[in-house]
């Protein structure tokens, strides 16, 4: 196997772990190059898989730089939850020759892409975010969307005020979507939510999509420093009449499964959901 490592060496257990962990790798796979300051030119590399070290950001950025590229990618998990890099070290380490075997499976999940005009163009595997930013008054947005292939998109829409709006993937609905109290949807539904941030009206709720949907956003009234995020990491400035189309990507991100870890056992461990109330009772 021709194994691209990409590793954040800016987590100290990544750079211990990555030193202990290579020359067992390189026994067994071929380490065509090991990336720890994200440099590495993915469409030059020729890998068959890449072993992300690090968390789901980390993940995240390896996946946007691939560039639609179909490689799969196997994360593990030095961070805090780990829904995308699904393996810890020692669960890597058990199943890393079915791993080196293609015997592991590998999920497609379905990616955002997200256009303003002609001057920004980003792909995010968990959302698009637009945010309020500085000097943080309400903001106003027209947002519309239609599942028509190949028809222009009505102008007309929702006009909501509040902080923002989530357009997230169903691998991203346990992510800021859910924070801000939308649903969870199984990563294996082609379907998008749109959640309100802090919407000034009780009656705009999220909603969930399909993702042949194309999503539309107009900005109406926006403050200076208001941005529209994809997964955090790309961003631009939005200005009153920009308009921002979020559809889906035409290229899946490959993630490779761990066969440890089911989609309602991540639920209960790492979101506690559905775990009975605790009770401390007094010393």
């Amino acid at each position: 196997m021709q194994l691209l490592i990409v590793a954040n060496t800016q987590k100290t257990p990544v750079a211990a772990a990555l030193k202990e962990m290579l020359p067992w790798i390189s026994r067994k796979a071929n380490v065509i190059a090991v990336d720890t300051d994200y440099t590495a030119d993915m469409n030059a590399l020729q890998a068959d898989a890449i072993l992300v070290l690090g968390g789901d950001g980390t993940l995240l950025a390896t996946a946007r730089r691939l560039r639609g590229r179909q490689i799969p990618l196997l994360g593990v998990n030095f961070g805090r939850l780990g829904f995308l890099a699904a393996f810890t070290p020692e669960q890597f380490q058990k199943h890393f020759d079915d791993f080196i075997a293609g015997k592991l499976h590998t999920s497609h999940r379905q990616a955002i892409q997200a256009t303003v005009g002609r001057r920004f163009a980003a792909t995010a595997l968990n959302d698009a975010v637009i945010t309020a930013g500085a000097p943080f008054h309400m903001i106003q947005l027209q947002i519309s969307a239609d599942s028509r292939d190949g028809e222009e998109i009505p102008s007309e829409g929702v006009t909501y005020h509040g902080d923002g709006v989530i357009v997230s993937t169903a691998s991203g609905s346990t992510a800021y979507n859910v924070s801000a109290g939308g649903p969870i949807i199984s990563p294996t539904v082609p379907a998008f939510c749109v959640t309100p941030i802090c919407a000034h009206t009780m009656s705009f709720r999220p909603v969930v999509i399909a993702s042949s949907c194309t999503i539309r956003i107009t900005a109406a009234k926006v403050n200076e420093g208001t941005t529209l995020f994809c997964d955090g990491q790309e961003s631009t400035r939005l200005c009153a009449g920009d308009v921002a189309l979020i559809r889906s990507s035409p290229h899946p991100v490959l993630l490779i499964e761990n066969p440890d870890a089911g989609e309602w056992r991540n639920l209960a461990e790492k979101l506690h959901w559905a775990a009975a109330p605790g009770y401390n009772p007094p010393p």
